[in-house]
């Protein structure tokens, strides 16, 4: 018998708010995070204007706010992030769907253009599968550079493509907020697009 498999986007779907916006607050502070964010404005309407891409644009975001941090400290305030902040930001009606598909059997994999310091940790307490984007580490410290590719737009299908095979399942499933998510959808015979927003 065939199984079944749900893909999930993180940022917006299952959560409330974008989470690399949050982890920044929650590890350089809320006045920290908004004088940023005034000077990155040029990059953020550039690519609001899609003069540049949402991958370089969160580069130099990263770039901005993490440059040469050492990773064993940015990943414990990312392990504090996920303890004591994530679970605000989940939205309760997907908490649910998940949990409905693994009492079914579904294999659950969250597909996220967020960095897997903050969302891998939250997706093995849930006992589910994450597909992240990786920061580029050199010698132990964050370059602020995507090591590979954003996990974003056609690279979540790419992604999912090389570690599942999706014709050995009888039923996909998938959940998206944002044009970034839709190629991700199009793999679904059940897509599901912003079905969390009115159910907080």
């Amino acid at each position: 018998m065939k199984s079944s498999i749900a893909f999930f986007d993180f940022d917006g779907t299952i959560t409330s708010k974008d989470t690399l916006f949050e982890i920044i607050k929650y590890q350089k502070g809320k006045r920290a995070l908004y004088v940023g964010l005034v000077k990155l404005s040029p990059w953020l309407i550039a690519m609001k204007l899609r003069i540049i891409s949402n991958a370089a644009t969160k580069e130099k975001v990263l770039t901005f706010f993490f440059k040469d941090t050492p990773l064993q400290d940015f990943q414990r305030k990312c392990d504090a992030f996920i303890a004591k902040e994530l679970p605000r930001l989940i939205r309760p009606a997907a908490l649910r769907e998940i949990n409905k598909h693994k009492q079914n059997n579904t294999t659950v994999v969250i597909v996220t253009a967020s960095a897997e310091n903050w969302t891998a940790g939250w997706c093995r307490q849930n006992q589910i599968s994450c597909i992240a984007t990786k920061l580029e580490i050199k010698e132990g410290k964050i370059t602020g550079r995507i090591d590979g590719k954003n996990c974003n737009g056609i690279e979540k299908v790419n992604r999912i493509k090389t570690l599942f095979r999706l014709d050995a399942y009888e039923t996909i499933s998938a959940y998206g907020d944002t044009k970034g998510d839709k190629p991700m959808l199009s793999l679904a015979a059940f897509a599901y697009y912003k079905p969390f927003r009115e159910r907080l």
